[in-house]
């Protein structure tokens, strides 16, 4: 889990690499309880274009648990989740 917890009543989202350079930002803290789905939809509300410049290629992560963002659309995320989008590594 990250070090700070969220605000009562929130999650917290973590961006990494190109995520939190999209984003200028390393997290955000969103009102709980949301579903997978309508997450990916609050992003793009915020960031525009994240969904086709960043999210198509990302994984997720739900406390530290690889999610399916097709599969686990109905998930629930709820107070105090921590939720990671973690863009595709490379190394040379």
């Amino acid at each position: 889990m990250s070090a700070t917890r969220p605000r009562a009543g929130h999650f917290s989202i973590l961006y990494f690499a190109s995520a939190a350079s999209f984003t200028n930002k390393s997290s955000d803290d969103l009102v709980a309880p949301m579903k997978l789905s309508a997450l990916l939809d609050q992003l793009e509300d915020m960031y525009p274009a994240i969904k086709d410049r960043i999210l198509h290629s990302c994984a997720l992560t739900v406390n530290l648990e690889y999610v399916d963002i097709q599969a686990d659309a109905d998930m629930l995320i709820i107070e105090g989740d921590e939720v990671a989008v973690i863009p595709p590594v490379s190394s040379g």
